[in-house]
């Protein structure tokens, strides 16, 4: 399997976290978003911490990549935090369509900042795919703009921290970049989950520490994804979590898709399947190469 599609498979993997993840907060119900923030973090620090461990590597990575470790946690947590705040104050529908830029995003900065190539059939698949999104979600522009601002902000900056993850490739193991992110975005979110603390049930604990076991997956499968390839060529396939988060709705919420939803399906099914058959024409061609 080329790393290409390694790449893809990780990347499916880490929007079915990210999903699920996002249903267990919902399902957590009315408590601060600094409070959710937390635990999704928390939980993801102790989790990667054992792996760092086991591993016997550094806890805080290597001296030399402490910069980019830094300015990764620092755009991630902004990144989370603005995400969780659009969750909190719109419609799920609204946040969810905004959280879907930063693919989008994330291939512009990967020409800008990494000069990766965008080629035009990747630029193409990329617009289809938005397009599918919007008909799936068909969000409903109706609150106040500040939370729509959050949204998009945080889907900027999460972009600018998978951006950096490609920076990072191989310097460091996926598992302390993780861990690394988790803790200083704990270490953010304490003095405010303390301050504004609100009582939970049993219920609800196990949910938020659910929701932090999938973001831990979602992570490691969305570090992994960048390390075997470029943004540019697989992020159109983290879209796939709309459709995730369709499905989860039909079986947590008892939302039925409507026939915009399923055409959205369509849509997205077509651009990822356009984008694979493209690819692996690429891997053959240059499979070619090599042997001449």
């Amino acid at each position: 399997m080329s790393d290409r599609n390694k790449g893809i498979i990780l990347l499916l993997v880490s929007a079915l976290g990210f999903s699920l993840m996002g249903a267990f907060v919902k399902l957590s119900g009315d408590l601060p978003t600094m409070q959710k923030a937390f635990f999704r973090n928390i939980v993801a620090a102790v989790i990667t911490l054992g792996f760092v461990l086991h591993h016997k590597e550094r806890i805080f990575g290597k001296k030399e990549n402490q910069k980019v470790l830094l300015w990764r946690s620092i755009l991630g947590a902004a990144g989370v935090i603005l995400n969780f705040y659009a969750i909190d104050h719109l419609v799920l529908s609204d946040a969810e369509m905004l959280n879907k830029l930063s693919p989008f995003i994330l291939i512009i900065f990967s020409a800008v900042f990494l000069k990766e190539s965008a080629r035009r059939y990747q630029m193409i698949a990329v617009l289809i795919a938005f397009a599918g999104a919007l008909f799936i979600i068909q969000p409903e522009f109706s609150v106040e703009v500040l939370p729509y601002m959050a949204g998009v902000l945080g889907a900027m900056f999460a972009a600018g921290a998978y951006t950096l993850l490609r920076v990072l490739g191989s310097r460091e193991k996926h598992y302390t970049v993780v861990f690394y992110f988790s803790l200083f975005t704990t270490l953010l979110l304490l003095p405010f989950m303390i301050l504004y603390y609100e009582p939970m049930s049993w219920q609800q604990w196990v949910l938020l520490l659910l929701a932090g076991a999938c973001a831990t997956v979602g992570q490691f499968g969305i570090t992994l994804a960048y390390k075997f390839a470029p943004a540019s060529e697989i992020s159109i396939f983290f879209y796939s979590t709309v459709v995730y988060s369709a499905l989860l709705s039909i079986i947590l919420f008892g939302q039925i898709p409507t026939l915009l939803s399923v055409a959205g399906y369509v849509v997205i099914f077509g651009a990822s399947f356009y984008m694979f058959l493209k690819n692996k024409g690429m891997d053959k061609a240059e499979a070619a190469r090599k042997a001449g």
